[in-house]
């Protein structure tokens, strides 16, 4: 009994904490931008910034320089003060809703499974 407990303790713990990068495929994936720009709005003025939110979101941000880099940075930041001021919601906003565990937390859980199983 002893065994088969070490075994599935073990097996769960080297799946709890495979990288998710190993199972990453070669090619970037494309997210179609309708599905993240469903977001419902009363007014026009907040359609604008969510549209200039995603222009901002596929730059290739990699050929600017740093001043510009900045700037884009401040603009995001100044959009989505203006829109949270506003009440709006923005996308970023609409897909947080994970499960965030602590290690800690994992930690309490693994004891409790020893101590139950």
């Amino acid at each position: 009994m002893k065994k088969v407990t070490l075994v599935l303790m073990t097996a769960f713990l080297v799946l709890l904490f495979s990288p998710n990068e190993l199972r990453a495929d070669t090619e970037p994936i494309t997210v179609p931008t309708e599905a993240a720009t469903e977001v419902t709005v009363a007014s026009a003025e907040a359609n604008a910034r969510i549209d200039r939110l995603m222009e901002i979101k596929v730059m290739d941000v990699s050929t600017l320089t740093a001043s510009e880099k900045r700037e884009l940075r401040k603009e995001v930041r100044g959009i989505r003060s203006e829109m949270k001021a506003n009440g709006e919601a923005t996308v970023a906003d609409s897909r947080n809703g994970g499960i965030y565990l602590s290690a800690g937390g994992i930690i309490i859980v693994i004891l409790l499974l020893i101590l139950l199983l």
